[in-house]
């Protein structure tokens, strides 16, 4: 039972130069619809932050994630161009950004706001995580409309065949992704927040995302193909995969600090 690509075009509608593409609405997507989650998800905290702050924060967490998600790729995954153009740096249009950069600069911006604001680092970084797996969500749908980041080559009964690459079954990865690290971590950090409103301890909520989107992401890469340019690391792990280890690390410590606190 092959799938085939719909081979959507990634460009929506363009006004001469201009072009508006469906990786960039996922992001305006991501960002609107979590500032607004993280107003509701805050209203059922017994200490509230002010909904004047999280809209102020609107901005940093913008500035956060797509100065990280640049930067965490080019060292990443294109280290070489620090030193042959490093003006590329700066030309996020030319595409690559890295979520695990992307997520450097969001916990950046929490703790440089947190501090300016005297709030919780762990409370604002909690309503983060909450609402993370909702702009992973949609960029891996974008991914997947962009043809990239796509699986390996399988068996599997429900493979996808990719025109733009080649005539070979492969894994629907960023799929995978998209229902695993969006929806399914989603729904499991709204189950854990119910149950952590009125005991005010946060930190859980977020070692809980690093945890699950670390191991997530280190199991589904199993089935993505590996960057052309890269490779696997060590012939066996691939750089989202070294990239998760210490997210797994850090959550656990986070976790395990805030559960027996």
């Amino acid at each position: 039972m092959l799938l085939i690509h719909p081979s959507i075009d990634p460009v929506i509608f363009s006004f001469g130069a201009i072009q508006i593409r469906w990786y960039g609405i996922a992001y305006v997507l991501g960002f609107l619809l979590g500032i607004y989650l993280i107003k509701q998800i805050n209203k059922n905290y017994q200490i509230k932050i002010e909904n004047k702050k999280i809209d102020d924060f609107f901005i940093w967490s913008i500035i956060g994630v797509i100065m990280g998600g640049r930067i965490g790729y080019i060292v990443f995954y294109q280290f070489e161009t620090i030193f042959t153009n490093p003006l590329d740096i700066l030309f996020i249009w030319k595409g690559g950004m890295s979520f695990h950069g992307g997520l450097i600069g969001i916990v950046v911006s929490v703790f440089l706001f947190s501090k300016k604001n005297s709030i919780n680092f762990f409370q604002l970084s909690d309503l983060v995580s909450s609402v993370a797996p909702i702009g992973i969500f949609f960029g891996r749908l974008a991914n997947f409309i962009n043809v990239e980041l796509y699986g390996r080559v399988t068996n599997f009964p429900f493979a996808m065949i990719y025109p733009n690459i080649d005539q070979m079954p492969r894994h629907p990865s960023q799929l995978y992704e998209a229902f695993f690290e969006g929806f399914i971590i989603f729904i499991i950090l709204k189950y854990y927040n119910k149950k952590n409103f009125t005991k005010n301890n946060f930190g859980l909520i977020t070692g809980l995302f690093l945890i699950l989107y670390g191991v997530i992401r280190f199991s589904i890469e199993f089935l993505r193909e590996p960057d052309a340019h890269i490779g696997l690391l060590f012939n066996s792990i691939t750089m989202g995969q070294l990239l998760s280890i210490p997210l797994i690390i850090l959550g656990i410590g986070i976790y395990l600090k805030k559960y027996f606190k």
